[in-house]
């Protein structure tokens, strides 16, 4: 019998469940096999009510888990991916450092990381992706975009298909 799988994204502060990025995705990861859910953070004020959420949402997937998130999602997915056993973290533009948000907990991670950040971004500065991808051994991809990273969907869909490949291949395969 095969293992459930699951895809869970996590969207930005100001943006919507089912954004033009999460819908793209989500196609990605169905052709992958996964069953896809998109938590609505919209009306949620507080990182903490949003990480509980997550956490709600995905109590009764019985099964692999992957998580995905953009911005403040990226941050909330990464603060409740070991609660949650994940088996990967894909981020985009993550709100890693940011004034107003708790630390993260140190050892937040415990499953491969991948991370996409625009160089342009003027709302999460590339430095911090970058600080956290050296201190989690995360992949890390800049490209040409901004914090949106909406003119990179077509680059973020094949990237993402390639990490969702490799959560299932032995970590010897990956390298």
């Amino acid at each position: 019998m095969a293992t459930s799988r699951y895809c869970v994204f996590s969207h930005g502060k100001d943006s919507e469940p089912w954004g033009k990025k999460i819908i793209a995705m989500a196609e990605t990861a169905r052709s992958e096999g996964y069953t896809v859910e998109s938590i609505d953070y919209r009306g949620l004020d507080t990182v903490e009510g949003r990480i509980a959420k997550l956490v709600d949402g995905c109590k009764n997937l019985q099964g692999e888990l992957v998580l995905v998130g953009s911005s403040l999602g990226g941050y909330v997915a990464t603060a409740a991916s070991s609660f949650l056993h994940a088996r990967g973290l894909f981020l985009l533009a993550p709100a890693f450092y940011m004034d107003g948000l708790p630390p993260l907990r140190p050892r937040v991670v415990d499953c491969p990381v991948e991370i996409v950040h625009g160089w342009h971004d003027d709302v999460v500065p590339l430095e911090h992706s970058l600080r956290f991808a050296r201190e989690y051994g995360a992949a890390l991809h800049v490209l040409d975009d901004d914090h949106r990273l909406h003119g990179s969907i077509r680059r973020i869909k094949h990237l993402f298909e390639f990490f969702l490949i490799s959560v299932d291949l032995p970590p010897e395969l990956v390298a």
